[in-house]
């Protein structure tokens, strides 16, 4: 297979990733995609920064077996713990989801202050503060974690009374008082866009969706590596998970439509 025919490969620790899959899909419709969904270890946002870059390089070496010609880790704890570590394990391009978004927060706003919703992994890193205020120190990142929203996500509670009530609590704490943009730190988190919308729609709080951020970010290293497919392909998206899961095969036909076969490899056998 030529380089540029090849697939992207694309990581998470469950569903949150098929946000990103989804708008590279948008973004580049010629291209074919292969995803792993690391669901015997989610979420990574309570497991320790080795264990994530332990899971991380075992995927990424996956996804080079499957012949991928980038890695798209779309996940923002293991993008805040494991990028240096994949991007040094392997010889193609790596794409995380934080730097694009650190980007354009930097560039969008220059002054005042910037949330940032994530998970416990994700936070306690405060990736997103330092990214961001290296690139415009006159912003101030208010940071809050959420560890509820992703299992809440994984387990298919939103759009409902119950999600409604956790994201309030959340989006009303302190912490978040004053910002003019909130960051959805964490890839599962576009699927609660509407509801976080809903919080602040009397409100100007701009909501930053990473996972079209990203998608643009992949387009532009494709574009920069000479590696984009000029034409239509006929080759299927792949989607594979390390523990079969019935809520993931929903969520992925939800995505993706219902003639998409979700396969199991347990790489950790």
């Amino acid at each position: 297979m030529s380089k540029n025919k090849a697939p992207i490969g694309i990581f998470d620790s469950g569903i949150g990733g098929l946000t990103v899959a989804s708008a590279i899909k948008r973004v580049l419709p010629n291209e074919s995609f292969v995803y792993f969904g690391d669901t015997a270890h989610l979420p990574y946002g309570d497991k320790s920064p080795e264990s994530i870059r332990s899971y991380s390089r075992r995927i990424a070496e996956f996804l080079i077996d499957k012949q991928c010609k980038i890695i798209v880790i779309a996940c923002n704890t293991a993008s805040a713990h494991a990028f240096k570590e994949v991007q040094s394990h392997v010889k193609i391009p790596v794409v995380n989801v934080i730097d694009p978004v650190a980007s354009l927060i930097a560039h969008r706003y220059k002054q005042g202050s910037i949330g940032i919703i994530g998970t416990k992994g994700t936070i306690a890193t405060r990736v997103y503060p330092k990214r961001i205020q290296k690139l415009n120190p006159a912003l101030t990142v208010k940071s809050l974690a959420t560890p509820l929203l992703a299992p809440m996500i994984e387990e298919g509670y939103f759009n409902n009374a119950i999600s409604k009530t956790i994201i309030h609590s959340y989006l009303s704490k302190p912490a978040l008082k004053g910002i003019k943009a909130l960051v959805l730190g964490c890839t599962h988190y576009p699927m609660i866009k509407k509801e976080v919308a809903d919080f602040y729609r009397n409100a100007a709080v701009d909501i930053i969706d990473g996972s079209q951020v990203a998608a643009e970010a992949v387009k532009a290293i494709l574009k920069e590596h000479k590696l984009l497919r000029k034409t239509s392909h006929k080759e299927k998206d792949h989607f594979y998970v390390s523990d079969f899961t019935a809520s993931f095969e929903k969520s992925t036909r939800d995505f993706f439509g219902s003639r998409i076969n979700l396969n199991e490899a347990r790489i950790w056998d």
